[in-house]
């Protein structure tokens, strides 16, 4: 998986591709946790994410809570076999998430 962010003005865009699993959800929970001070708006740009695993959406919960308290989050570019494993798991009536058209 490749993690690639921007961060400006109190915006950290974090884009993932490849694969986020048991293997790589650390190293994205690691950048969350650097990158988060001063952040008021976090965007996960998942246009090229082919898949997560349940580590992957820990991750993703992590962050929904820590942005609770300091802004908003939202994931945008959600391909459809990510939306998939977002609805079956009840996290689409979580996170803010805007599905790839």
């Amino acid at each position: 998986m490749e993690i690639l962010t921007k961060k400006e003005n109190g915006l950290l865009t974090i884009r993932l591709t490849g694969r986020l699993d048991t293997k790589t959800a650390p190293e994205l929970e690691k950048t969350l946790l650097e990158q988060s001070p001063g952040v008021t708006t976090l965007v996960f740009d998942l246009k090229e994410l082919v898949y997560t695993s349940s580590a992957g959406l820990r991750v993703f919960l992590k962050a929904q809570k820590l942005m609770q308290k300091q802004g908003s989050m939202k994931l945008i570019h959600t391909q459809p076999q990510i939306m998939e494993i977002f609805e079956m798991t009840g996290f689409c009536d979580i996170l803010t998430i805007e599905v790839e058209s």
